[in-house]
């Protein structure tokens, strides 16, 4: 396993599976089989997510989750997010993994970006018919032991009693402090933001005075919300907050 912020210019050779010792990981607070991440995390597509998702306490986005943007939105609406809190970038370790490393480093601030290597593990995973051209599993195939390794050595897991600030450069460290607010799809009703016939209008004045890209979904804006630590609009539909509508 290699971690680097350096360009990668060799794809790494196939190794054969081996489940590796690794040190007790520190749990998540919410959920204590989680690790909790300080950066949030990218990776290819949505199978790469689920199987994060189960593993780790942070946001993880999809290089191809962000599809309904532009590429110039997309491209700031990452950015942002690197600078708000770091951005661990974990793609495939086969060739077109690292073309998309490579476009993402002339995207995103090298400073704010971490590059994560997991191990080329030659294999195919259980929902495909034939491996993939390169014969490696992706993020989604490797084993839960050699993903959290992973993370552990890197260096980005949090201690249970900690949370999170920002350093003067932008990134994320820990810092013991009172957890800030967590918005929910009702909080996102009772601000007017979903549910509501003008709610689309509604979302997208809100992104333009967040700097956030017009046309978001409320849960991809939910996701934002929470990532980058907003607030939402005071409530117009306060009266009914309490029995929202099924959105």
């Amino acid at each position: 396993v290699t971690m680097s912020t350096e360009n990668k210019n060799l794809s790494p050779q196939p190794i054969q599976k081996k489940e590796p010792a690794f040190p007790a990981p520190q749990p998540s607070p919410s959920n204590p089989q989680k690790l909790r991440i300080r950066q949030a995390i990218l990776v290819e597509g949505k199978y790469d997510k689920i199987k994060l998702s189960q593993l780790v306490d942070t946001a993880i986005f999809t290089t191809g989750g962000f599809s309904v943007f532009s590429a110039g939105e997309k491209c700031a609406l990452l950015r942002r997010i690197a600078e708000k809190q770091g951005l661990i970038v974990l793609t495939d370790s086969d060739p077109a993994g690292f073309v998309i490393r490579n476009k993402l480093k002339g995207m995103l601030p090298r400073d704010k970006v971490l590059h994560l290597y997991a191990p080329a593990v030659a294999g195919k995973e259980a929902r495909k018919r034939a491996p993939s051209k390169a014969g490696l599993l992706g993020i989604e195939g490797l084993s839960a032991n050699d993903l959290r390794r992973l993370f552990e050595r890197s260096g980005v897991v949090v201690a249970e009693d900690a949370e999170l600030s920002q350093t003067e450069n932008g990134m994320m460290r820990e810092k013991t402090v009172r957890t800030r607010k967590t918005y929910t799809k009702a909080d996102l009703y009772a601000a007017g933001l979903c549910g509501g016939a003008d709610s689309a209008a509604k979302r997208d004045a809100f992104c333009r005075e967040n700097d956030l890209p017009c046309g978001m979904t409320p849960n991809a804006l939910l996701e934002a919300v929470n990532l980058l630590a907003l607030s939402l609009p005071e409530e117009s539909n306060a009266a009914d907050a309490e029995n929202p509508k099924r959105i």
